[in-house]
């Protein structure tokens, strides 16, 4: 039996004391609307309207079951209403992941814009590598993560992607900083400061493709897992950082230089499970592919340690 829709029409015939009317606000026939009170009269053995006079009037038990009727449905719809905003993500708790090296200003934008859209959700935020992400999202330990590319793991959906064009961090001082753009080629003899690889393996391997392709060979990858200690050993001369300009501007002896001869440029994106995925993680990649399209500012042409215009193009050749 189905308890709450012989409840609603309950409720229609109760406030309109009338079957024909009510049977019009329910949409339906008089004769299944009258079945249907008769049964749940049955299934509550009592009955709830008096019919012995013209008039249909309520007997004690159908003025007791009202109120509670009306609470039981009324609960219903709330019910409803919350398993929707479950379903549409905007409920629970999303544990996301995002890269170490990300900026305070970011996650700001990020966080924020999470409470503008599901003020509901409770996002628990975590600092990690592509490579533990890839891992927590493939064991569902992690519901979201921002990864950069390529990654190589399956069962993962990705979002939008971003494309940030790096350049060559160098000290001011450096000859190689006098020019407006830098070859790759002319790093010969520099060691690459770069992140670990184990923090994002299919990056890492890529960006050593693309040096080699074009010209240089670092004699050693130098690693640095946060931005202060690759400004230190950049700095200390004698190699050289491939980063986003806005990596420069935290540190006014670093000079940022665009690539001459092989435009490059890092691929970030959300990714999460692709089955039984948390319903809030497509509006976290959205938000996230916004969120890092808006933190690389517009260049301008008067600073040479800016590129003149972008997007560039993007080499990004996974195959090697």
């Amino acid at each position: 039996m189905d308890l709450l829709r012989h409840l609603r029409h309950f409720v229609v015939v109760a406030n309109e004391l009338h079957f024909g009317r009510a049977a019009e606000l329910l949409g339906m026939a008089q004769p299944p609307l009258s079945q249907s009170i008769q049964r749940l009269e049955r299934e509550l053995t009592v009955e709830l309207f008096d019919r012995s006079r013209r008039q249909v009037r309520l007997t004690t038990a159908g003025e007791l079951l009202l109120g509670e009727a009306e609470e039981l449905l009324a609960g219903e719809g709330r019910l409803r209403s919350l398993m929707g905003q479950v379903r549409a993500g905007e409920l629970g708790v999303l544990r996301a992941g995002v890269p170490p090296e990300t900026p305070a200003v970011t996650l700001r934008a990020l966080l924020d814009g999470l409470t503008t859209r599901a003020p509901g959700l409770d996002v628990e935020l975590h600092e990690l590598t592509t490579a533990e992400q890839t891992r927590m999202l493939t064991e569902r330990n992690l519901d979201v993560g921002l990864v950069h590319h390529p990654v190589d793991a399956d069962g993962l959906r990705f979002g939008a992607a971003v494309d940030v064009p790096l350049g060559v961090l160098l000290p001011r001082t450096s000859p190689l900083a006098r020019g407006r753009d830098v070859t790759l080629a002319s790093l010969a003899g520099l060691d690459l400061v770069a992140a670990p690889r184990a923090t994002a393996p299919g990056w890492h391997d890529h960006l050593l493709r693309v040096c080699r392709r074009y010209g240089w060979r670092p004699a050693r990858v130098r690693p640095a897992r946060n931005p202060e200690f690759l400004f230190g050993l950049v700095l200390a001369g004698g190699g050289a950082a491939l980063e986003p300009a806005t990596v420069a501007r935290r540190e006014p002896r670093i000079a940022w230089r665009p690539i001459a001869d092989a435009p490059l440029a890092k691929r970030t994106s959300a990714a999460w499970p692709d089955r039984s995925a948390h319903p809030a993680a497509p509006m976290f990649a959205q938000l996230a592919a916004e969120v890092l399209a808006d933190a690389e500012p517009a260049p301008t042409r008067a600073d040479p340690s800016v590129p003149a215009a972008r997007p560039w193009p993007v080499l990004f050749d996974t195959t090697g």
